[in-house]
Formats: structure tokens, C-alpha cells, sequence
């Protein structure tokens, strides 16, 4: 069995929704794609099957299906840069 490549998403806000997120990872073409594979149990969430389209996922979780996963990255705090600076 080969072991699916894992790519990175990172956030530009707070969250992404689970069907956003395949469409912006290129799993799925359009909404109704996405909806779809989310509502027949085609997607994961750090392992668990996750059937709620508007999940929001906001930094850490690994998203897997069709053999893809993608961990999504949550964006680096504005004030903890500050700090560094």
C-alpha cells in the first residue's frame, strides 16, 4: 500500500469551512463536488468521518480523501511577530 503525500494549506483568516477547503485544495471541481463527497462519508477530520460541509477547520487538523491529505495551517499571530521584532 502506498502512503499519500501530504501537503500544506495555510489560512489567510481565522478559518476555512471543510467544503471551501477542497475546493481551494483542488480535491473538488465545485461546491456540489464537495458537498457531495463530504455528505457521502468520502472525507476525514483528524481520522474521524466528518459529513458537516460548513466544519470549520482552523489550523492543525489533517483532512484526508481521495487519497490526499492536507493538513491545514493556521496563520502566525500579528502580535507574536511584534514581539520577535
Amino acid at each position: 500500500m502506498t502512503e499519500s503525500k501530504e501537503i500544506s494549506f495555510s489560512l489567510r483568516g481565522e478559518y476555512i469551512t471543510l467544503d471551501a477547503l477542497l475546493k481551494a485544495a483542488g480535491i473538488a471541481s465545485s461546491g456540489g463536488e464537495a458537498k457531495a463527497r463530504i455528505t457521502e462519508g468520502q472525507v476525514t477530520v483528524d481520522g474521524a468521518a466528518e459529513t458537516r460541509r460548513g466544519r470549520k477547520l482552523r489550523g492543525g487538523e489533517l483532512v484526508e480523501t481521495a487519497g490526499k491529505r492536507i493538513r491545514v495551517v493556521a496563520p502566525a499571530a500579528p502580535a507574536a511577530e511584534a514581539e520577535k521584532a
